[in-house]
């Protein structure tokens, strides 16, 4: 998700074309093109200028709904509404892709979850978060906590650092509750990384920007990636 105004004039975006099965945008404005899994302008009179990254996340609806209950869906445009592919996903998933990378580890519709920090990008296969989270994990220096929600399907990453000292993080599940326990302060914390009791209640974890892409895709787009390995 990337914020649309540039240089303070808000941009009007459309979808113009496809490229490596990753969208191109281009803007009414000035017709420049923009690549989606990038935000950077490729083509056109604002070539080289990048739009603002907007922290967002990919969570399920129940997870999202029990979150905030209260919270606003955009509804599908009732005169669009049997044009949607209800089958979108799984579909595009049985297309031959345009780019690989033979050699890699990876199979290119391999799903990760990719970051970068400092210009350092890693990806993180999701059937190795699926089993193992929470992973603890460092990049660029930065110590990680990736975890999975209380649903299974959704996913965030967050500094993992209390009062600026390396923690380390524990699951405990039961059929009623999913709570994380810290190793520094033994507090509880929740999903959206807050602690909820003990020393640390009140205080939440920063948040890391993080995508879920085809493996195909997050290489091609970041040559330099390394890969998590368990």
């Amino acid at each position: 998700m990337w914020t649309r105004t540039v240089n303070g004039t808000a941009l009007h975006f459309y979808l113009a074309g496809i490229n490596n099965q990753n969208f191109l945008m281009r803007d009414q404005e000035t017709g420049t093109w923009w690549q989606q899994i990038t935000g950077k302008a490729i083509y056109g009179p604002m070539r080289g200028a990048a739009l603002k990254l907007v922290p967002s996340d990919e969570l399920s609806f129940g997870e999202w709904r029990a979150e905030f209950p209260s919270g606003q869906v955009l509804a599908p445009v009732a005169k669009y509404t049997k044009e949607y592919d209800p089958n979108w996903e799984p579909d595009v998933a049985k297309l031959p892709v345009v780019i690989s990378f033979p050699g890699t580890e990876l199979k290119s519709r391999d799903v990760v979850i990719g970051l970068t920090i400092g210009g350092s990008a890693r990806a993180y296969p999701w059937e190795t978060l699926a089993k193992q989270s929470p992973i603890l994990d460092r990049v660029n220096g930065t110590p990680l906590l990736f975890v999975l929600g209380p649903d299974g399907k959704s996913f965030r990453v967050f500094v993992s650092l209390i009062d600026g000292h390396d923690a380390e993080f524990f699951l405990q599940t039961d059929a009623h509750s999913w709570i994380l326990l810290d190793s520094l302060t033994n507090s509880q914390w929740n999903f959206q990384g807050c602690a909820t009791s003990g020393l640390a209640k009140g205080r939440c974890l920063d948040r890391i920007p993080a995508l879920k892409d085809y493996w195909f895709d997050w290489r091609n787009y970041h040559p330099e990636t390394t890969i998590y390995k368990r």
